[in-house]
């Protein structure tokens, strides 16, 4: 490689070189017209394209493949330098665009997942640099002397290179895979979205699961030392873990036995607010003003838990309003009834009642009831309408709000005594 690179100083400027530059150029663009075609019939924001097409993995796929067709062709009549130094930079290129792409779709948003992807961009740009200056063979071979034991197993710092290489690609290739399943196949044939989720979570567990034994095994593991690894993990369950691992389990019954749904209404603890998410290990609610309650499995499992969207996501709502003892009644009922029917989000089946509640101390207290079919969009809200369609219901009317009234009996004030007459 290092005579290429030479080769690539001697002719700098040369027609062979412009010829090169115009070819690797040609596969570059050929490469994003492609990428850019099959984009526009499939969509993009995927792996394979990305936002932008040229950070998906297709592009450089593409470009690599042509610029690898364009060497094997011309190094038949003419020394090629520029070419050759393009292939490892666009297979370098094509492995972090990889990773970074299946990272993005898996774990979303996640700075693990970029702090792997920094490091694993640098340690491909690395190895891309040592290609090109012909010091990777020298590497290899000096990794390749450092031996170590592990227990029964000897390896060489290369071949433990190599391994955690190919472990690292065989789990990001079933993590992708497992995406892959849960948007196109789960999506397609699970309507509902709570076991669309224990689906993808059941597939994501395996595939991973055959991708680490799949990876232990190129790493020369013996997978049958896994025996003792799995009896020394339960006893950590049934020790120390035995909670996280009761959040799992609950989970996942959670999700098998649809108790609770995403998207529902629920009350935990006077915390009340919609299930956004179930997790394997914990269930997120977010309350109408914005605050969300991590609640452990476990706690859905073993505790009284009130749902009130499991059967019919209906609820029905109260107001109290009192009016003065001399107001017909029949009006007031008709008025209390039209105010709260007269709000959009209230139903009209089953309608708004109004009933005389009580004979209060101030006035006569009737309650209206009503209904509403999504309180996801807030309670205090639509609460807020009635109380004011029916406040400005009454005032039309001329129908009066008493005050409260108090009487107060002042204890009257004793004669003053006669002056004692004094002592003789």
């Amino acid at each position: 490689m290092i005579g290429a690179i030479d080769h690539l100083a001697r002719q700098w400027g040369q027609p062979a070189l412009l010829w090169e530059a115009a070819v690797l150029a040609g596969c570059l663009a050929l490469a994003w017209g492609g990428s850019w075609l099959i984009a526009r019939q499939r969509g993009t924001h995927s792996v394979w394209f990305g936002r932008y097409v040229v950070d998906g993995l297709l592009f450089p796929l593409l470009a690599l493949a042509l610029a690898y067709g364009a060497l094997l062709t011309i190094e038949r009549s003419q020394a090629v330098a520029l070419l050759r130094i393009a292939v490892p930079v666009l297979m370098s290129l094509a492995g972090i665009r990889f990773l970074a792409r299946v990272l993005m779709v898996v774990f979303p948003g996640s700075d693990v997942a970029r702090l792997i992807e920094r490091v694993f961009s640098w340690l491909a740009w690395l190895a891309a640099v040592l290609w090109i200056l012909g010091l990777l063979p020298v590497v290899m071979n000096e990794m390749d002397a450092v031996r170590f034991t592990l227990g029964k197993s000897r390896f060489t710092l290369l071949t433990l290179v190599q391994g955690l290489l190919s472990a690292g690609v065989v789990v990001v290739a079933a993590l992708w895979v497992s995406a892959a399943l849960e948007r196109h196949l789960l999506r397609g044939t699970v309507g509902d979205l709570s076991l669309r989720k224990v689906a993808a979570n059941i597939v994501r567990a395996a595939l991973v699961l055959v991708g680490l034994l799949v990876a232990l095994s190129t790493l020369g593991v013996d997978l049958t030392a896994l025996s003792v690894l799995g009896g020394a993990l339960g006893v950590g369950l049934g020790l120390g873990l035995q909670k996280l691992a009761a959040n799992y389990v609950s989970g996942f019954v959670i999700l098998f036995e649809r108790s609770l749904r995403i998207g529902d209404t629920v009350r935990v603890d006077n915390f009340e607010g919609q299930v956004l998410d179930i997790k394997t290990r914990y269930t997120l609610i977010r309350a109408p003003n914005g605050r969300e309650s991590i609640v452990p499995n476990e706690k859905l499992i073993t505790e009284r838990i009130e749902n009130l969207s499991l059967a019919d996501p209906q609820i029905l709502l109260t107001t109290d309003v009192s009016v003065s003892y001399d107001t017909d009644i029949d009006r007031v009922l008709a008025i209390l009834s039209e105010a709260a029917l007269g709000c959009p989000r209230v139903l009209a089946d089953p309608g708004p009642a109004a009933r005389l509640n009580a004979f209060g101390a101030d006035g006569l207290e009737f309650t209206v009831t009503y209904w509403i079919a999504d309180p996801h969009n807030g309670q205090l809200n639509v609460r807020s309408d009635v109380n004011i369609a029916i406040l400005r219901g009454l005032r039309a009317a001329g129908i009066e709000i008493p005050f409260a009234q108090r009487v107060v009996h002042l204890p009257t004030p004793l004669p003053a005594a006669p002056p004692a007459a004094p002592r003789v």
